[in-house]
Order: structure tokens, then C-alpha cells, then sequence
């Protein structure tokens, strides 16, 4: 027989979960990225560049990791997956993730690069994608978050007012995503050598306080 865990035993077993999952996580990276340096002749030329994409995967999987996502069922949850997909789209757009095709023939091939920024997979044709790891993952999760909160704040006044307040900070991912691409190229990922030299900072800043607001209000 199954016991379920529910209440105050559920609530104080949940940090405990977040935290073997994010030593976890970190694991898996520092592997990867050991394993990728000592087989290739890359070079680390700046450590926060490295974090970065970590920051992205381990803060976004938490996150999600720490709320309720329902599944799809229902006018309200419709609704708010039809938003959720609009919105994923445009950060995919204006992120350079996805783009205008140049009308060639399909290519697809992978770039390496260090992990989390790497390996990026580029698909060319009647449209671009430049998939790069963290930003997928990122914009993933991030989305997730915007979709329970949309479903929320359909329950009730109160709620919209707070879920309103929450998607005006969801924005800010869009705001770098244009910032970055315009110093730093199509994609934020690609350009290795910008001449923004802040422009990931700031993309990284944006998705943080995204994040963090969304989760916090989440948690009410």
C-alpha cells in the first residue's frame, strides 16, 4: 500500500528535494564541462560566461520543479497554453532562437561549443533555428511559469490583478532578447565576440528577476 505524504510533511520535504536536485544538476555540469575542456582545446576566457547557462538551466528547472503545472483540461488551461505558446514564440523570434528562412534548401548541423551554451543546433531553410541549450531550457521553463500563472489568474479577481502585474515582468526576457540581438547579432548565443559586451548580463539579469517574480507570486 502507497502512503501519501500531504500537508506540512509534503511542504517540509520539499526544500530538501529542490536541494538534491540542484546538487545534482550542478553534477551533471561540472562533468560536462570538465569532460568538455580536457577533450578539446577550448579555453575558459571568462568564468561568469561559463555560469551563465547554468544559471538559465538550474534557476528555470527549480523553478518549475517548486510549483503546480496542470495539465491542459478546460476552456481556462486552453486558454492560458494557446498564451503561453504565443509568448514562447515571441522570445523564440526576437531571440534569434527562430528566424526568417533565406529559402535554400534544408540544412541542419551542430556547432560545438562549451556546454550549455553547446552543442547548437542550426536548421536552415523556409526557416532558421538556432537552438542553443540554455536559452531552450530557459525559455521552456520561463514559459511554464507564464502558463500557471495565466491559469490563475483566470480564478478570480484578485488573481488576474496579480497574474496582469506578473506578465508585465515577463517582458523583460522579450526587452533583452531585442537588446542583445541588436549589440550582439542575430543571436545572443552566436555572438561570441559582440561588441555588447553587456548584453548577456543584462539577458541574464532580465531572465533572474523574470523568474523570481513569477515563482514568488506563484507561491502565494
Amino acid at each position: 500500500m502507497t502512503k501519501t505524504i500531504s500537508g506540512p510533511d509534503a511542504l517540509a520535504r520539499r526544500p530538501t528535494r529542490t536541494l538534491r536536485l540542484l546538487v545534482s544538476l550542478i553534477a551533471v555540469e561540472i562533468l560536462l564541462v570538465g569532460v568538455y575542456l580536457l577533450t578539446t582545446e577550448a579555453a575558459v576566457l571568462s568564468v561568469r560566461y561559463v555560469l551563465y547557462p547554468f544559471v538559465w538551466v538550474n534557476l528555470g528547472v527549480l523553478a518549475v520543479h517548486s510549483v503546480d503545472v496542470p495539465r491542459p483540461s478546460g476552456r481556462r488551461t486552453a486558454a492560458a497554453t494557446v498564451v503561453a505558446v504565443l509568448y514562447f514564440g515571441v522570445l523564440a523570434w526576437t531571440t534569434g532562437l527562430v528566424g526568417p528562412g533565406s529559402g535554400a534548401d534544408l540544412s541542419v548541423r551542430l556547432v560545438e561549443a562549451m556546454p550549455g551554451w553547446g552543442p547548437i543546433l542550426l536548421v536552415g531553410g523556409p526557416v532558421n533555428l538556432t537552438l542553443v541549450p540554455f536559452e531552450v531550457v530557459g525559455y521552456v521553463c520561463l514559459t511554464a511559469l507564464v502558463y500557471v500563472s495565466l491559469v490563475r489568474a483566470t480564478a478570480g479577481v484578485f488573481s488576474g490583478i496579480l497574474g496582469l502585474a506578473t506578465c508585465v515582468s515577463c517582458v523583460g526576457p522579450v526587452v533583452a532578447g531585442v537588446f542583445s540581438g541588436v549589440l550582439g547579432g542575430a543571436s545572443t548565443a552566436l555572438a561570441g565576440s559582440m561588441s555588447g559586451t553587456y548584453a548577456y548580463d543584462l539577458s541574464t539579469a532580465l531572465f533572474v528577476v523574470t523568474v523570481g517574480i513569477l515563482w514568488y507570486t506563484l507561491q502565494e
